[in-house]
């Protein structure tokens, strides 16, 4: 497959928004517990889409699954596991912080481990990266994201001095400062696991290719596998609050509005998933720098999230400082997105 960076890029751009914004229908489910909608949304993201589109889009995915290592399989669950516990704490994140900023601060951290260590695991990095001008750049851009997402983060810290927690809660109903921050933290590092659970499936994407499955496509059978681990840990932790918070009943319960409720996790379970689905096509347009797919599709995240965020007044009353502030880390972080992507196009234009 010919690699076209700025296509990259723009399905980056089209993850993030898928991201950024599948939080929001949750916020229209009634009288459900968070562990209820959470594991029905996640039914959708974590099985249901993935196994849907896979064998919608690829060719024998029942063979290349079955054919894949055992070690492949083995540690994409593991990272999938481990992820597991990252997208665990980011839902409890955004719940105690709201989208704008708990989302900048699990994204700043997840950008860097998920985004460099795969080089630098490999042995790559320095050869490869580090010693190329083409590199350089790319690096430049991810510098710029952090930078982007720090500043976004500020702005928030800015916002909460500003606000008054009653005025916090009336957009963030379980508004908690203390929580969010160590959700956030313990997010950002296990949340990277993906990136690394998305290297380790390299295998499967060969396999699916020899299987007839267009390249495009190559990385939905590592979802599937990688996303198995993710359910795991989500479902045992969901049950468990539901036997322990006594909520079991709420998936059938009759006086709630069960059936749009049941729509609305569809809809956000499987707008989740689609932001690895679009990062699948866009890591296989970036070329020899794919592992810089991991910083645009965190700064695409941010970008659009925090739209959401002003869009649900989370920033009503924030402040001039933190208005500039964040309008600042927007701008920066689209910039880094159009850093690295001109970073992968001078990769690839050297290699022609």
């Amino acid at each position: 497959m010919t690699p076209n960076p700025a296509l990259g890029v723009l399905f980056h751009w089209l993850g993030g928004l898928a991201a950024g914004s599948f939080y929001v229908p949750y916020r229209g489910v009634k009288n459900w517990s968070w562990e209820t909608y959470w594991l029905v949304g996640g039914v959708f993201s974590w099985i249901i889409a993935p196994w849907l589109l896979a064998l919608l889009l690829t060719h024998g995915l029942s063979g290349v699954l079955g054919r894949a290592p055992v070690s492949t399989v083995l540690w994409c669950i593991l990272f999938g596991l481990l992820w597991g516990v990252g997208g665990l704490t980011f839902g409890l994140t955004v719940r105690y912080l709201g989208l704008s900023l708990g989302i900048a601060i699990v994204m700043g951290l997840c950008a860097a481990f998920g985004t460099l260590m795969p080089p630098i695991v490999s042995g790559t990095f320095v050869s490869q990266v580090w010693e190329k001008s083409a590199g350089r750049v790319t690096l430049l851009g991810i510098g710029l994201c952090l930078v982007g997402i720090a500043i976004a983060g500020l702005a928030g810290i800015y916002k909460e001095r500003t606000i008054s927690v009653d005025v916090a809660q009336a957009a963030i109903k379980e508004f908690d400062l203390k929580k969010g921050f160590l959700m956030a933290l313990v997010s950002g590092l296990m949340s990277s696991c993906f990136a690394y659970g998305l290297a380790a499936g390299a295998p499967i994407k060969a396999l699916a290719v020899k299987a007839g499955t267009p390249p495009l496509w190559q990385g939905l059978p590592v979802l599937i596998v990688v996303l198995m681990g993710g359910f795991i840990t989500n479902c045992v932790w969901s049950v468990y609050l539901n036997i322990r918070n006594k909520t079991a009943s709420e998936y059938l319960a009759s006086e709630r509005p069960l059936i749009r409720n049941y729509l609305l996790c569809a809809l956000a379970g499987t707008t989740w998933y689609f932001q690895f689905f679009f990062y699948s096509m866009g890591e296989t347009k970036m070329g020899a720098y794919s592992f810089s797919s991991w910083t645009l599709h965190m700064a695409s995240i941010v970008i659009f999230s925090t739209l959401w965020g002003i869009g649900l007044n989370e920033w009503n009353g924030s402040g001039r400082t933190a208005g500039r502030l964040l309008a600042l880390g927007l701008v920066v972080l689209i910039g880094s997105t159009v850093v690295v992507g001109y970073g992968n196009y001078l990769n690839v234009a050297v290699a022609r």
